[in-house]
């Protein structure tokens, strides 16, 4: 991979999490959107700088994990005398619906984003789900101009800080929600009718998940449908929608251009590294992953592409 590749800024949880499935349970794991977006993207770039907050709990080896994937962890701030993010979930047995059990924010309730002098400039931002006003901090920090920004948020922000998140999605290039998000968002079933509202907000692409039927990519011109991969077992589907998000954005950042192309292709990288993600608890099934094999499991899904 070449090292010319784009700055890919992420911001999101490092965090810690204890997952239920129906087949089995993880304890407690490392979690958080922001390991999972920055070590999918990790898999493709060697320029990939995370900002986040930690307590004490988060241990020095842990850090380590993610520099060794040449992450750079100077934006991480640990908060002494607080704990890390936790949360803690039980599936269903169709994988799909889950149960929060445990919500506990501990040092993210402290999160004051700082990005140093030498992201300001970084191509890439992907904002992974946090709060809206964290999004906006990291936004006001960066040259805009300079960066293509990637946001992904969820249902809760839209009933709890719906003013926010819109400000923060009309600062936004490409958003990446699931077809519920999408819905709320747009009071639109029709995908292509919520995809044109969501033009409307800001942002010029928008990719929409629907779970085991893939997902959708549009712009004001066209769509593309990229469909899942099929794996023989999920484990844990914890963190597969960040991966397929690090996925994308870290491929992209190897590209010389970003357009409609370009990410219609990161979207299919994406889709495979979400692949590996839900086949193990936590992180452990992209925290090894190299690009061959990568390139193993995209030659079986472009015969599903045709």
């Amino acid at each position: 991979m070449n090292h010319n590749n784009k700055h890919v800024l992420i911001t999101g949880t490092v965090a810690f999490d204890d997952i239920e499935t129906p087949n089995g349970s993880s304890g407690k794991i490392i979690g958080g959107a922001g390991t999972y977006i920055a070590l999918a993207a990790s898999i493709f770039s060697k320029r990939i700088s995370l900002i986040s907050v930690i307590g004490d709990d988060f241990l020095d080896k842990d850090i380590e994990m993610l520099q060794s994937k040449s992450i750079n962890t100077d934006m991480i701030e640990r908060i002494p005398g607080e704990k890390s993010f936790y949360w803690k979930g039980r599936y269903h047995s169709n994988f799909k619906n889950r149960d929060t059990l445990i919500t506990e924010l501990n040092a993210l309730e402290k999160f004051n984003p700082i990005v140093n002098d030498s992201s300001r400039n970084a191509e890439i931002l992907v904002l992974g789900n946090l709060h809206p006003s964290v999004q906006l901090s990291v936004l006001d920090q960066i040259d805009e101009t300079k960066s293509f920004v990637i946001l992904d948020t969820m249902n809760f922000w839209m009933d709890t800080a719906i003013d926010e998140l819109k400000k923060a999605i009309s600062k936004t290039d490409l958003i990446v929600i699931n077809d519920e998000e999408a819905e709320q968002l747009t009071n639109e079933k029709n995908l292509d009718a919520a995809a044109n509202k969501i033009f409307e907000m800001g942002p010029k692409t928008v990719i929409i998940k629907k779970g085991d039927q893939g997902s959708e990519i549009f712009n004001t011109k066209e769509s593309f449908n990229i469909p899942a991969f099929k794996v023989e077992s999920v484990i844990d589907p914890t963190g597969a929608g960040d991966c397929f998000a690090g996925g994308l954005a870290g491929y992209l950042s190897t590209q010389e251009q970003i357009d409609f192309d370009s990410l219609k292709k990161s979207m299919v990288f994406g889709t495979v590294v979400a692949s590996y993600c839900v086949e193990n608890f936590g992180v452990n099934g992209v925290q090894n992953l190299d690009f061959s094999q990568i390139e193993k499991r995209l030659e079986i899904f472009k015969a599903y592409l045709g």
